[in-house]
């Protein structure tokens, strides 16, 4: 192997590597061609079938962070790290399905934030849209550092110079084809993703014998650790519940109440109902049946993967030797930033376990991840930007062409400022950890505003954007708090325990608001406000006319039945 590379890879490596992103410029070329006006570009024109959409949206959701985040939980937590698919995502996609995709698709908005103008007015909108812009320039920052991560690690170039060719690849895509070539290129980047991860888990299994090969030597490693370690016990990494290695709370009841109410409601459900990105998948397809049934489809892949992502870091954490000297306490070098931290446990479990050929297409597997994180972030963001603040606060009235040209500028610029903020992502050994955080500040609030407004007529325009700006703050004070050492909660504990804040907050002081200030008449608050909203504007009139394997209701109810029995055998 040679010394600035971290893999060692061969000319069959780079020439799938290289035919993948043929294809991937390829989808974008192709899709140029569909992009007539600003809904093709931004919404695709809400012609694609749900499949598609389902696919793209689990995709979208399975970028860097997921994949070398939670890889790195499972190298550092263990099961407990299960909790972010089973109770943290599947649960709260079935409730987007059934509950709140009518109104988002019904109502024609074309963002989330734009729902949120209909429904409270300016000032709830203004905070909304600038903090979504915010979090995803900040968050494709973390898909984009970890991307130059894996072409340093490949090729042994700068990190600066991999960031800037890392995030060029992504934005000739999307600025060619706008959200149906990030949507196809989801779609292929799902199979390549499940073809290069499913090859890693399974060799890496054998490797330490199987599962209970893998729970003797964790057990083993645990009973061995030295006095500098600061890996959770072994019952606890071989066990999803009570699940403390990851809440940070000692006590298994209050654990287990951080995991279902902070993790499984707060945060879950603010991430899958009010994030654009996830929710700007839906609305791109082809009715309202297809719209609900977009993340219902996408929840059933989604219980697996963490036995593709999770798994292997697992294994890493007891094969790979930099791994286990970090777990056991040291400070190995030799990682894809520097120093070796929990973020590099797949990259250096492919290393060691995969041979040329099978470490190509793993390769492609992680590139297509991370575009496809980044690609969705910026997508979004360039929808926000360009309808929610450029056409309604500072352009009005001017032609589809325009808007179009500036979501083009917007997707350019978007991809330059995420250049500056993955250098605040690289300061992270587990970028999970600031991913939470994010979410905490950004997402919480958002979801208590959200699900008040969308369930209690009386709640007010004021109270809108004050609950929301309240709740953002209360996320940050705690967190500041916690930074300054006046408490300590290990795991992802504080960031759970800021958005519990958040959320609380926001409700009482939206309560509080709305009583003492004048709500909207209720006429217009049609296709807003679930009691105000006839059930025929919430349904699609031709899906009791499908078999039940395409109606909503029993495909949510088979996930539902399954995500409960995969919580039990955990």
């Amino acid at each position: 192997m040679s010394s600035d590379t971290l893999i060692d890879a061969n000319w069959l490596d780079y020439s799938l590597v290289a035919i993948y992103f043929g294809f991937v410029l390829g989808i974008g070329v192709m899709a140029r061609r569909s992009v007539s006006d600003s809904i093709d570009f931004f919404l695709s024109g809400r012609s694609l079938p749900a499949w598609v959409t389902g696919l793209a949206f689990i995709s979208a959701n399975l970028g860097a962070v997921e994949i070398m985040g939670m890889s790195a939980n499972g190298a550092q937590l263990g099961l407990p790290t299960f909790h972010y698919f089973w109770v943290g995502a599947v649960p709260a996609m079935l409730f987007l399905g059934v509950v709140m995709m009518p109104f988002y698709y019904g109502s024609k908005v074309r963002s989330v934030p734009e729902f949120m103008f209909r429904r409270f007015g300016t000032g709830a909108h203004l905070v909304n849209a600038i903090s979504f812009a915010v979090a995803q320039l900040l968050i494709a920052g973390v898909n984009l550092a970890l991307l130059a991560g894996i072409v340093r690690a490949l090729l042994g170039w700068p990190i600066w110079v991999s960031l800037i060719v890392a995030g060029a690849v992504v934005l000739s895509y999307i600025t060619l084809g706008g959200l149906s070539a990030a949507i196809y290129n989801e779609v292929l980047q799902f199979f390549v993703i499940v073809a290069s991860l499913l090859p890693l888990t399974l060799i890496g299994l054998n490797r330490v014998g199987g599962w209970d090969g893998l729970t003797d030597k964790i057990s083993a490693a645990s009973a061995g650790a030295s006095s500098a370690s600061d890996a959770p016990p072994a019952a606890q990494q071989l066990n999803a519940w009570p699940g403390q290695a990851l809440s940070g709370f000692d006590s298994p009841i209050l654990s287990v109440v951080g995991i279902v109410f902070g993790l499984g409601f707060v945060l879950s459900f603010g991430y899958w109902t009010t994030n654009f990105v996830e929710v700007q998948r839906a609305m791109a397809s082809d009715s309202i049946s297809a719209a609900r049934k977009t993340p219902i489809i996408g929840a059933f892949p989604k219980m697996f993967v963490p036995f593709i992502v999770i798994v292997p870091g697992m294994v890493s954490a007891v094969l790979v030797a930099e791994m286990i000297e970090l777990k056991d306490g040291g400070t190995p070098t030799g990682g894809a930033s520097g120093d070796v931290t929990y973020n590099d446990a797949l990259l250096l479990l492919m290393r060691d376990v995969l041979p040329n050929g099978l470490l190509g297409l793993a390769i492609a597997g992680l590139l297509a991840a991370f575009m496809a994180g980044m690609a969705a972030n910026i997508s979004a963001f360039n929808t926000v930007f360009s309808y929610d603040l450029w056409q309604r606060y500072i352009r009005k009235d001017h032609s589809d062409d325009y808007y179009l040209r500036i979501g083009r500028l917007a997707t350019v610029g978007a991809t330059v400022i995420a250049i500056f903020t993955a250098q605040i992502a690289l300061g992270y050994d587990n970028v999970m950890n600031y991913l939470q955080t994010l979410f905490g500040f950004f997402n919480a609030p958002l979801f208590a505003t959200f699900i008040l407004g969308m369930f209690w007529k009386r709640m007010t325009p004021t109270a809108g954007w004050v609950g929301l700006v309240a709740g953002t703050l209360s996320a940050i004070a705690v967190d500041r708090t916690a930074a300054a050492g006046v408490f300590e909660l290990s795991g992802q504990g504080v960031a759970f325990l800021a958005a519990s804040v958040a959320f609380v907050v926001d409700i009482v002081l939206s309560v509080v608001v709305s009583l003492v200030t004048k709500p909207k008449p209720a006429e217009e608050l049609r296709g807003l406000v679930y009691s105000e909203t006839p059930r025929e504007d919430r349904t699609d009139p031709h899906e009791a006319s499908y078999p039940w394997y395409r109606r909503t209701a029993p495909l949510a109810g088979i996930a539902l039945a399954m995500v409960i029995v995969l919580n039990f055998a955990f």
